[in-house]
């Protein structure tokens, strides 16, 4: 599929809160906040990477990064999601490029690391896998995972900004 990736702009956000609304809609693992979660990161000016996948003049995904705070303190962390791409262009390679890209930006920028809170059969394709010691309370292990770019791995809880609490 051709798809030109860029980063967001200030046209983009009422197509962003579309793709995000629609690609969650039938999902059945979620509780279907993620278009809101990600309007109060942009509210909170915490959208470290926020990138767009562009077809035929619209956008048909999404991906956003915003900063996570880990208990033993250490920085430079980020977490990854909501990763979200409309229904009728999913599983044709959008959201794996786009992730690419958003994983690139990350490294070029210096994190440490990233964690993902998903589908460990999808995000492990990209590297990230479950590390000991590192830790999301509510929701099983397996799909708790991290990628770390300097080679460290954090020991303790993380918790994802704020906004991710936010229910409408």
């Amino acid at each position: 599929m051709d798809a030109l990736i860029r980063a967001e702009s200030a046209d983009d956000v009422a197509p962003i809160h579309r793709v995000i609304e629609r690609a969650f809609r039938a999902a059945a693992h979620t509780d279907h906040t993620e278009h809101f979660i990600v309007a109060a990161l942009r509210r909170a000016e915490a959208l470290t990477i926020s990138r767009v996948a562009e077809a035929k003049g619209e956008v048909i995904a999404h991906v956003a990064i915003s900063p996570v705070c880990i208990a033993d303190g250490t920085s430079g962390w980020l977490g990854l999601g909501p990763v979200a791409v409309l229904p009728e262009y999913q599983r044709q390679g959008v959201g794996t490029r786009l992730l690419r890209s958003a994983l690139a930006d990350l490294k070029a920028l210096g994190a440490a690391g990233c964690v993902v809170l998903g589908e460990p059969g999808f995000y492990s394709r990209f590297g990230f896998e479950v590390m000991d010691g590192l830790k999301f309370l509510g929701a099983p292990a397996e799909y708790f995972q991290a990628l770390t770019f300097d080679g460290r791995v954090p020991q303790g809880e993380v918790t994802y900004h704020k906004a991710f609490s936010v229910r409408g």
